[in-house]
């Protein structure tokens, strides 16, 4: 009787785990407060469900999802969730991208890659607010006076708002081949133009401009360009007056080009927190601390896809399809039976910056999965979105 009675717990236990989630060995800490601008606040003062959290965070850091290196969750005014994990810094010659390995932190500044394509384009914003440029529909020849010569079979018909959208019409490789590839546009950019505006404006006009999306950063160059013509300063220069300054994020050093021209389209650091302000700044309509930082219809047309730009595949990524509007990604959702909105800036290898309008929630990840396909949208969507009440 007594092996019957213990074959039959067994079996009990058996069946029991096989019905439910497994159990979490986290430990849920408030994020600390930083005098940064940021309230802290509880998982449960917002309606998260922390079982569902701390399931997601042991599965990272059992390494399910590769190499996460943050998760943040802001939700109603307050940062409720800040996690580092290990992993390693970007480092462009090691193989696959992986330099050193560090425990992640809140003060430690993580390669944004094309987040900051998303930067750009709100200082775009910002240069027509202040004056300094007078609409997106404007030819980008108005604002590239030393490089009129190029404006020949068509090419003044691309606009500014062509090159938010990614759909300048001009040819253009960059989602075909790895960066690390000769026949990449961008890797050509660094190693073999002594002029990259050159470069790209000397680029046949293969579709009309604002018809057809083709990846490009490119077209975030000529933006950082069409920037320093209209004011005076480079788009380093301007983002920490105008944008960085005000949001009390420290001004990133962006990379250059041996030309000096900036590379606009995401080469920079920055912590996940400040990752977040910038996010707040979008999920409240351009708004940082009672101030207008970036105009509010800007935002919202960065929350809606541009013409055609709809149902496109992110190589690498685990994002299903997307739109895409002025340098956002656009998805819509099912929650709790309604329809919800997201638009997010995205970078390569995991970086996101999350925002859930309908929910008054922002995401942000940074990882470093640049040779395998990333799974910020498996975590959001298994854990994450069904823990937001």
């Amino acid at each position: 009787m007594k092996k019957i009675f213990l074959l039959i717990t067994l079996f009990s236990l058996l069946f029991t785990s096989c019905g439910t989630a497994p159990a979490s060995n986290y430990t849920y800490q408030q994020p600390e407060n930083l005098d940064d601008g940021l309230a802290v606040g509880t998982l449960d003062e917002v309606g998260i469900d922390p079982a569902l959290i701390g399931q997601a965070v042991d599965r990272i850091r059992e390494g399910k999802y590769n190499e996460v290196h943050s998760l943040l969750i802001y939700k109603d005014d307050k940062l409720v969730l800040e996690e580092y994990f290990v992993g390693h810094r970007f480092q462009w010659d090691a193989p696959y991208y992986h330099g050193r390995w560090v425990y992640w932190a809140n003060n430690k500044p993580h390669e944004v890659m094309s987040v900051g394509k998303s930067f750009t384009s709100a200082v775009i914003g910002i240069a027509i607010e202040e004056g300094f440029i007078e609409s997106v529909n404007q030819s980008i020849f108005d604002y590239l006076p030393q490089h009129q010569y190029l404006n020949t079979d068509g090419k003044d018909a691309i606009t500014i708002e062509h090159l938010l959208t990614m759909t300048a019409g001009l040819a253009w490789a960059e989602w075909n081949t790895a960066y690390t590839d000769p026949n990449n546009s961008s890797f050509n950019l660094w190693i073999n133009c002594d002029d990259q505006v050159a470069c790209i404006l000397e680029a046949p006009l293969v579709k009309d401009p604002g018809t057809h999306f083709n990846y490009s950063a490119g077209c975030m160059i000529l933006l950082g360009e069409i920037i320093k013509n209209a004011s005076g300063m480079n788009i380093e220069e301007f983002a920490a007056v105008y944008l960085h300054e005000p949001l009390g994020i420290n001004p990133p050093e962006i990379s250059k080009f041996e030309s000096g021209i900036v590379a606009a389209d995401g080469n920079f650091a920055l912590t996940p927190r400040e990752m977040t302000k910038f996010g707040i700044t979008y999920l409240n309509r351009g708004v940082w601390d009672g101030e207008q930082i970036i105009p509010a219809a800007w935002v919202d047309k960065s929350a809606i896809p541009y013409r055609n730009n709809v149902r496109i595949k992110i190589p690498g990524t685990d994002a299903g399809r997307n739109g895409y509007a002025y340098t956002w990604w656009i998805k819509e959702y099912r929650h709790n039976g309604q329809k919800i909105n997201l638009f997010y800036a995205s970078g390569w290898g995991g970086q996101e910056i999350m925002i859930f309008p309908e929910l008054n929630t922002i995401v942000v990840f940074t990882a470093g999965n640049y040779t395998t396909k990333t799974t910020a949208f498996r975590i959001l969507e298994k854990y994450i979105l069904p823990a937001i009440e």
